[in-house]
């Protein structure tokens, strides 16, 4: 196979899965922002809004937004930044770590019933496979 029609097919997959996996969510009210910011927050720990905004590439005022309906779900917290009384800092509150916990559990629940209808060689293929994707995925 082509190296081109290669990427071609690797960058569908990818998409059609991370799509599937996206839409197995336990409440549709929360956006998929606002879970990929509560995942920042849980994989980088507290950050002021605006290095949130930058990880999340979004601008600061769509952040705060995002910061302010998290909060009012009572997923996220403020508090002072201990040295910029101009900044805050924002943190995962236990509801908001319950509640990404409970969403990656039934991510992980519906991927674990589809590589159920695959085969043993299937698995160890994808198993090799996951391991070259994250290794691209980290060589940027």
């Amino acid at each position: 196979m082509r190296q081109r029609a290669l990427a071609g097919r690797l960058r569908l997959a990818v998409v059609r899965l991370n799509r599937r996996l996206r839409a197995q969510r336990i409440d549709q009210n929360v956006s998929l922002t606002q879970i990929a910011a509560l995942s920042t927050l849980h994989k980088c720990g507290a950050l002021t809004p605006g290095k949130l905004a930058a990880k999340e590439g979004v601008q600061p005022p769509s952040m705060t937004r995002v910061i302010a309906a998290l909060e009012d779900m009572g997923f996220v917290e403020r508090s002072p930044h201990p040295t910029d009384g101009r900044q805050s800092i924002v943190a995962l509150t236990d509801a908001g770590r319950g509640f990404l916990e409970q969403t990656i559990s039934v991510r992980e629940a519906w991927l674990d019933r589809k590589l159920a209808e695959l085969s043993g060689d299937e698995r160890e293929t994808l198993a090799r496979a996951a391991e070259i994707i994250d290794r691209m995925a980290g060589n940027e």
